[in-house]
């Protein structure tokens, strides 16, 4: 469930890193991941992950055990967590490091949710950076780019258009444009 969601020269990281999970789920719900999946195109494959996942959140031990390759898969499978906090805290870490192109689609997705705070952080990072990447995986994947940029307006339309009333300042805004490269021609482009 997790391989399609990497390159396949990553298949024993990725084993490595899914066997840190703990098999418990929150609230002893009787589903580990959603039946509903992302998917994306990048270098000639699709790649696909679980909307959501309902694992508790692995140690900080477990984590300083892996190598940094695995801890990046780890922090992307854990950006899906179905707790905020803990999507906020893994998709941070995963700021933090120098990512590989195979993290991006995890980056891009977190950002068309409801989290104004994930939104916050994830700009106030990737502006000070280059994120030519980035752009050119959102063009590369227009049409579920266009999607999660529609998303994250109808978020701010139903839960922050009170707070942020004018849009074009909105940090959801900001971050599809500035750091995504979003721009109304993509639409066009579908």
């Amino acid at each position: 469930m997790f391989q399609d969601g990497f390159p396949i020269y990553l298949r024993d990281d990725v084993t490595t890193a899914v066997g840190m999970i703990p098999q418990k789920t929150y609230n002893n719900v009787t589903i580990d991941v959603s039946e509903d999946t992302i998917q994306y195109f990048q270098d000639n494959a699709v790649i696909r992950f679980p909307y959501r996942i309902y694992y508790i959140d692995s140690s900080d031990e477990v984590i300083d055990n892996l190598s940094p390759r695995q801890k990046m898969i780890l922090h992307c499978i854990y950006s899906r967590s179905c707790d905020g906090f803990v999507r906020q805290m893994h998709i941070y870490s995963l700021l933090q490091m120098d990512y590989e192109d195979w993290a991006i689609p995890y980056i891009v997705k977190i950002c068309d949710e409801y989290v104004v705070e994930i939104l916050e952080m994830t700009y106030d990072i990737l502006k000070e950076q280059d994120t030519v990447r980035i752009k050119r995986f959102c063009l590369e994947n227009i049409v579920p780019f266009c999607k999660s940029y529609n998303r994250m307006i109808s978020y701010w339309n139903e839960y922050y258009r009170y707070r942020y009333n004018n849009f074009h300042k909105y940090i959801g805004r900001k971050l599809f444009r500035d750091c995504f490269g979003y721009s109304k021609s993509m639409e066009r482009r579908e």
